[in-house]
């Protein structure tokens, strides 16, 4: 890394020197006639070239990164002000006196100037980048913890499920294993991926209520629609699942009385519209719903969906409803 940004540099300030060499070279063709020899006249434009850059370089190499970023703006100005005149003195002086060295200062002021303009140019776009990588990096690494939150919260909730059913000695409890196992072979394949079919991923929230209800038996009626066509959009995988997760824990789990959870989804207009509600009773203890699944799926949901989701919750006395809406063309 550290090499190839060597070469970098060393690449552009041969090419600025040469940029600089030929402009010089173009500013005095139609007075090559002055010199000698063709040869005096490359020379007098080489010697230029090397003034300018010399300048330029000792500002972008010395005077930047040693006084500069260092915050030490007068030591700065005078030692550059400084710098200038002392070159500028030691070029115009023989020739033309004091008039040759003050047009060549204000010559050298207008090239540093401009060489410092592209400098800070080319240094902030790197930094912009280097931020923007970092940025970027910060984001993947969140987005994989939140993954990796997600999968034991839905193993954890599922495994209930089972160890409910095998207490109450069900015959469906080996046919739910079975549904677990597809159920976590989408889990551990999804996770994998930035962004999974939709259909997919609704059939996988229908296979989980088909268990949920297997569990609930009776007490609980389960209601899932889908409006729309769903096959052509994506969106990111186990993004949707904590919300039907809490309907059941905090709605049918709670109580042993008769209770309803009904997931609706539609698209329109290329936009997600997501609503489950789920029914509560008087008898059981107010919830605040701060569990580790919901609180991660509204961090990736600002992640992901930054501007382009709407999340609202309504906790009333006999219902708690979330409806979610999501762009997903972005």
């Amino acid at each position: 890394m550290m090499k190839t940004s060597l070469r970098n540099t060393l690449l552009i300030n041969i090419g600025a020197f040469v940029l600089v060499l030929l402009l010089e070279l173009l500013s005095g063709w139609m007075i090559r006639d002055r010199f000698e020899t063709t040869y005096s006249f490359y020379l007098w434009g080489l010697g230029y070239a090397v003034v300018i850059m010399a300048v330029i370089w000792i500002n972008h190499f010395l005077l930047i990164p040693f006084i500069l970023d260092k915050k030490r703006y007068f030591l700065y100005g005078l030692l550059l002000i400084g710098s200038i005149l002392l070159v500028a003195y030691i070029r115009g002086f023989e020739k033309d006196s004091w008039l040759g060295v003050s047009k060549f200062f204000f010559f050298l002021l207008y090239t540093t100037g401009a060489g410092m303009a592209l400098f800070f140019l080319r240094r902030n776009i790197r930094i912009q980048r280097e931020n923007s990588e970092k940025e970027k990096l910060q984001r993947e690494l969140e987005l994989n913890y939140l993954k990796e939150q997600v999968n034991p919260h839905f193993l954890f909730n599922s495994l209930n499920s089972i160890y409910a059913l095998s207490r109450q000695q069900s015959s469906e409890t080996s046919e739910v294993v079975m549904q677990l196992s597809e159920l976590m072979r989408y889990q551990l394949e999804s996770a994998k991926k930035d962004l999974v079919s939709l259909k997919e991923e609704l059939e996988f929230i229908e296979n989980y209520l088909l268990l949920e209800e297997k569990r609930l038996s009776k007490r609980c009626t389960i209601e899932f629609l889908i409006e729309g066509e769903v096959s052509n959009y994506k969106i990111a995988p186990m993004l949707l699942i904590p919300f039907v997760e809490n309907a059941v824990k905090h709605g049918a789990q709670a109580t042993n009385e008769q209770s309803t959870i009904d997931v609706n989804v539609s698209i329109k207009d290329s936009r997600l519209h997501v609503t489950i509600v789920n029914s509560k009773h008087s008898t059981v203890a107010q919830s605040t719903r701060t569990g580790m699944g919901l609180e991660n799926v509204k961090r990736r949901l600002n992640l992901l969906y930054a501007n382009v989701h709407i999340l609202e919750i309504n906790d009333t006395e006999k219902a708690y409803q979330v409806h979610l809406t999501i762009d997903i063309t972005k």
